[in-house]
């Protein structure tokens, strides 16, 4: 009984390899040069625009953190609107992690699990799924920011 088992097991390691080999002769190979390029472009022009925007709203007399503040919810807009009207998605495919791994990717998870299932209604459907990909993450960065203000009050008093 267990020499048959074993026999199964080759078998399906054996067909599994096999797969693996057809599906691999028609898997087109990525162009990594090429995408870290257009990442590293696409991104780059974000951040100019984003410090444009910046300068511009700190030359009408508003403080730099203020106008920082005023960029960062800008691109988490612009995101949200972007995967909204189905246009992120496109860019994201273009540009890879020139957009997806800035605040505007993080802005697109949000938004778009909520878009997918809006047909389930406002609040099972959006509310429910708003935070399904970026909740563990705000969970993760409230968790510790609060560790660290803890240890820091504490070291504060000494």
């Amino acid at each position: 009984m267990a020499e048959q088992d074993k026999q199964e097991k080759k078998q399906k390691k054996q067909v599994a390899k096999a797969y693996e080999q057809y599906a691999n002769q028609f898997t087109p190979k990525p162009n990594y040069f090429l995408n870290c390029l257009k990442a590293f472009i696409i991104g780059g022009l974000v951040c100019v625009g984003a410090l444009f925007l910046q300068k511009a709203l700190a030359g009408y007399g508003m403080d730099e953190k203020a106008a920082g503040s005023y960029v960062t919810i800008i691109l988490v807009m612009l995101a949200q609107l972007l995967t909204g009207l189905g246009v992120f998605d496109t860019i994201g495919k273009f540009a890879g992690a020139g957009v997806i791994v800035p605040i505007t990717g993080f802005a697109n998870s949000m938004v778009a699990p909520a878009i997918e299932y809006k047909k389930e209604g406002i609040v099972l459907g959006v509310g429910a799924k708003l935070f399904s990909l970026a909740g563990p993450v705000l969970v993760s960065g409230i968790s510790v920011s609060a560790v660290i203000g803890v240890i820091y009050w504490i070291i504060e008093q000494f």
